[in-house]
């Protein structure tokens, strides 16, 4: 496979039906989901000779990732329209810990700081 026909593979795998899921209605309600879509590719090339000098030398290489994760959904009720937000609790709580451990290390970083300046005050 060479890098024009990964990069059209990609080209059609990061489209708007990634984006927005196939609508869904049920009782007069209409629920499209939505995803954030993250792609990129890459590739490679090559010619000439390896490093000892012999052999004719040549390469080739590529590839692509994309990354979805849902952000919400659009609720379509009796002519109008609600936005509802995926809650991504795995997200949340990745944030929580952070700020806690970021938390913990300021706390002790000022307690050493107070502890050392009390053992040098003149």
């Amino acid at each position: 496979m060479d890098i024009q026909e990964i990069l059209a593979r990609a080209t059609d795998t990061i489209t708007v039906q990634r984006v927005y899921g196939t609508p869904i209605e049920r009782d007069g309600v209409l629920v499209i989901p939505a995803a954030a879509v993250q792609g990129g590719g890459g590739g490679g090339g090559g010619t000439g000779v390896g490093p000892t000098g012999e052999g004719e030398g040549s390469g080739s290489g590529g590839g692509y990732g994309v990354r979805a994760r849902p952000v919400g959904a659009f609720v379509v009720r009796d002519g109008s329209v609600r936005w509802m937000p995926a809650v991504d609790v795995a997200r949340i709580a990745r944030s929580v810990a952070a700020v806690l451990i970021a938390a913990l290390f300021v706390r002790s970083s000022v307690a050493w700081a107070r502890s050392y300046a009390r053992s040098h005050a003149g």
